[in-house]
C-alpha cells in the first residue's frame, strides 16, 4: 500500500467529546438556517415553465445564457445537441404565456431564427411527487446502508454509527445549500446520493482493519485497537480523498453553470465524509459499546490510548509466554498432599 504519510500515533479517541459538541452546534445552528433562510428548491420541485427551442444556425451556449441573463430573471438552460436548448423558469400555470414571451423577446436579441418545439408547464403536483420521491430515495439508501454494514460486520451498531456520519454528511450539504442559496434540483439530489456511496465507503475500509486487528491483537483494549486501525488506513484515506477532489475543483472551476452546483455539492460533502468517519463513526461505536468489544471478549480497561509498537510487542510476548513450569508446580504440590 502507498503510504502518503509516515506512520503516525494520533489518539483520535482522545477528543471524542469535542467531536460530539461540534455536531450538536451544527445540528441547532443547521435547523435555525432552515427555518430562517429556507431552501432554494428547483422547478423540479417547485413546478415551472419549460420552453424548447431550435436554432436554425450554431449558437454558442454562453450567448443564449447571457441573453437570457439580461431579462433578470433565474433561468435555468439546457443544451439537447443540434442547435436546441430547453429554458426553464419557476411560474404558475397562470403565468406560462407571459414566461414564454419573456424568453422569446430575450432570444430574439441573438439575430438567430429559430423554432418553438414546444412549451410544457410543471404544476406543484408534479413538484411535490418529485420531492416525496428524492426523500424516499435518501431515506431508503441510509436503511439499506444499515442493514448491509450489519450484516457484513455481524453488528447492528456498527451499521447505525456508520448512518449516523452519513446524515451529518448530508446534512452539511444541506446546510451549505441554504447559506448560499443555491438551487436544489435532481442533480443535487444525485450528488447527495453518490456522498453517501463515497462517505460510507471510507466507513467499511476503517471497519475492515478493525476487524482484522481485533483477531491479531486479541487482548489489545477496544481504544487502543481504533486508533490503530485509523491510523493505520489513514494514509489511504487522505489519497483516495485528494484524487477526488481534485477532480471535483476542476469541474466546479470549468465544467460550465449546469454542473457548477453538483460540484459544490462533492467538493462539501467529500470534505465532510472524511471528518464524519474519524470523528463520529468510531467514537460512536467505541461510545456505545463503553470502550469493550461488544462480543465481551475484551475485558479489558476501556481506556482509549494510542497504539503504539511498544503496546503491540507487549501484548505478543505476553501471548507467547511458556506457561509450563507453573504447571509442574501445581502438579507437584498435589502430589505431596497425597503423601
Amino acid at each position: 500500500m502507498m503510504h502518503l504519510l509516515p506512520k503516525t500515533q494520533i489518539d483520535f479517541l482522545k477528543y471524542r467529546k469535542a467531536y460530539f459538541t461540534l455536531f450538536a452546534i451544527l445540528l441547532i445552528g443547521g435547523v435555525i438556517c432552515f427555518f430562517t433562510k429556507g431552501f432554494n428548491m428547483g422547478i423540479d420541485f417547485t413546478g415551472g415553465t419549460m420552453v424548447q427551442v431550435q436554432f436554425n444556425a450554431p449558437v454558442e451556449m454562453g450567448q443564449v445564457r447571457e441573453a437570457l441573463a439580461k431579462t433578470g430573471a433565474n433561468s435555468e438552460l439546457q443544451s439537447y445537441g443540434d442547435n436546441t436548448f430547453a429554458v426553464s423558469e419557476k411560474s404558475t400555470e397562470q403565468e406560462v404565456g407571459v414566461v414564454q414571451a419573456r424568453i422569446e423577446k430575450a432570444l430574439d436579441t441573438l439575430g438567430v431564427p429559430y423554432t418553438v418545439q414546444q412549451t410544457n408547464s410543471v404544476g406543484p403536483a408534479v413538484g411535490e411527487s418529485m420531492t416525496e420521491r428524492a426523500l424516499w430515495a435518501i431515506l431508503l439508501s441510509l436503511v439499506f446502508i444499515i442493514i448491509y454494514v450489519a450484516f457484513r460486520f455481524s453488528n447492528i451498531l456498527w451499521g447505525v454509527s456508520g448512518v449516523v456520519a452519513l446524515f451529518h454528511d448530508l446534512f452539511v450539504m444541506a446546510v451549505a445549500f441554504s447559506l448560499t442559496g443555491r438551487e436544489i434540483d435532481l442533480v443535487v439530489v444525485a450528488a447527495f446520493l453518490t456522498v453517501a456511496g463515497f462517505s460510507i465507503n471510507d466507513t467499511i475500509v476503517i471497519f475492515d482493519r478493525m476487524r482484522e486487528n481485533i483477531r491479531l491483537h486479541p487482548k489489545m483494549s477496544f481504544g487502543e485497537l481504533i486508533n490503530l486501525s485509523i491510523n493505520e488506513t489513514l494514509s489511504r484515506t487522505i489519497i483516495t480523498t485528494l484524487t477526488v477532489l481534485f477532480a471535483l475543483v476542476v469541474l466546479y472551476v470549468f465544467g460550465g453553470e449546469v454542473i457548477n452546483s453538483f460540484a459544490f455539492a462533492m467538493l462539501i460533502g467529500c470534505i465532510s465524509g472524511v471528518y464524519s468517519t474519524i470523528a463520529l463513526t468510531t467514537p460512536l461505536v467505541y461510545t456505545w459499546s463503553h470502550g469493550q468489544l461488544n462480543d465481551g471478549s475484551n475485558p479489558n480497561k476501556s481506556a482509549a490510548k494510542p497504539a503504539t509498537k511498544q503496546n503491540v510487542d507487549a501484548f505478543v510476548k505476553e501471548q507467547t509466554k511458556p506457561q509450563g513450569k507453573t504447571v509442574t508446580k501445581i502438579k507437584r504440590t498435589r502430589r505431596s498432599k497425597k503423601h
